[in-house]
């Protein structure tokens, strides 16, 4: 996208979501839900369709465009990111980079225009972080697929349309995961069932559920890809771009809180003076200031590489895992420069403090960050270069 209207469209972002979107956020939070018509307007600014190609009807954006957007929009609560967040990750990217071109034409265009909400569903009752233990099955009979299983936790379930499902086609646990098949299903399959949405500790108006598959038959052609036993790599593959999105996502929320304990500190008095002027308030401004800037500095690093077409899955961990950190300590640095009023449920970082605790989980915890970190290291026997 040409630079000057990139920036424009920036800009234009930025009002809404500060014009538009924050003043919201005390309503989202006492209803749970966000407005259909502010789901609409997300729809006719494009945001469903950041990174889905202009052939197809998104915007066609570089990973850094992407990025750069996301920080802006999550400048507002999460739950406004919830909403479009799949799309932008593994609904579309999973469809873009391994779909077959009948799939590509049947659903990626729905997904850009925010038509077609979608679902990633992986987790499982017992299968978190090992997630290739999953146990939910798909049978072969004949040109179709029977999938019995259920699915926890999963984002936008009880609004989605469509669901990405991974499944084991063989009861083997195969080398590299070959025993997961991921599976293009319609949320009116017959057998397909939503739970109540789950009750979080942060983020209302985001919503998520269990998914309840029982004999979902779906024709093989729902395969993506149409090969059994991709499954697994085509996650892997769909998370990069997503870890690097959650690190966007983390920053926008980090600029917002760390605005608002500026705001605070500058505005509060005690002992006759603006509580800014003591210096161990200003060391906690101070370094929530070095976390933000040093994860801003991995997020463009590591979005140019991924736009160069390198390999980034060891980046993107390390992106995620700091990003995700940094964005709880600075929470956590809020509610104390707030003092008593930071632990108040009416206080904007008390819920951002909640809100943002979950980046620690999501898209692989921090601990399986630090996995994957830490065996790359051990194969490469150097650090990153």
């Amino acid at each position: 996208m040409d630079r000057d209207v990139f920036e424009s469209l920036k800009e234009g972002l930025r009002r809404y979501v500060r014009e538009r979107l924050v003043p919201l956020e005390n309503q989202i939070t006492e209803e749970d839900r966000i407005p259909d018509e502010v789901i609409g307007e997300m729809r006719e600014m494009g945001l469903f369709g950041l990174s889905t190609p202009t052939e197809y009807g998104g915007l066609g954006l570089t990973c850094s465009e992407e990025t750069e957007l996301m920080a802006e929009l999550t400048w507002a609560a999460a739950a406004f990111r919830s909403i479009v967040g799949i799309n932008l990750g593994l609904g579309s990217q999973a469809i873009l980079m391994d779909g077959t071109p009948a799939q590509r034409e049947e659903w990626l265009s729905k997904i850009a225009s925010g038509e077609v909400i979608t679902s990633f569903c992986l987790t499982e009752p017992d299968s978190g972080s090992d997630a290739a233990a999953l146990r939910t099955r798909a049978d072969r009979d004949g040109d179709t697929y029977v999938l019995n299983g259920t699915k926890r936790y999963i984002t936008n379930a009880p609004v989605a349309s469509l669901f990405l499902v991974m499944a084991r086609t063989t009861v083997e646990r195969l080398p590299r995961n070959a025993h997961v098949t991921a599976f293009l299903v319609p949320r009116n399959s017959p057998g397909l069932t939503i739970g109540a949405k789950d009750r979080k500790m942060g983020q209302s108006g985001a919503w998520c559920a269990d998914v309840v598959l029982e004999d979902v038959r779906v024709p093989a052609s729902a395969i993506i890809g149409g090969i059994e036993g991709r499954g697994f790599s085509t996650a892997m593959k769909s998370l990069d771009r997503g870890r690097i999105n959650i690190a966007a996502t983390c920053i926008g929320q980090a600029r917002r809180i760390l605005y608002e304990a500026i705001r605070y500190a500058d505005e509060r008095k005690q002992f006759g003076q603006r509580i800014g002027e003591f210096q161990l308030i200003q060391a906690m401004l101070a370094d929530s200031q070095a976390d933000l800037y040093a994860s801003e500095c991995m997020l463009r690093e590591t979005a140019r590489r991924l736009d160069a077409g390198k390999r980034v899955s060891t980046e993107a961990a390390c992106l995620k895992m700091f990003a995700s950190e940094m964005v709880g300590r600075i929470a956590d640095r809020a509610v104390q420069i707030h003092g008593g009023s930071g632990y108040m449920r009416d206080s904007v970082v008390e819920r951002f403090y909640r809100d943002v605790r979950v980046f620690r989980i999501f898209e692989g915890t921090t601990q399986i960050q630090q996995t994957i970190i830490g065996k790359a290291l051990l194969e490469r026997r150097s650090p990153i270069d």
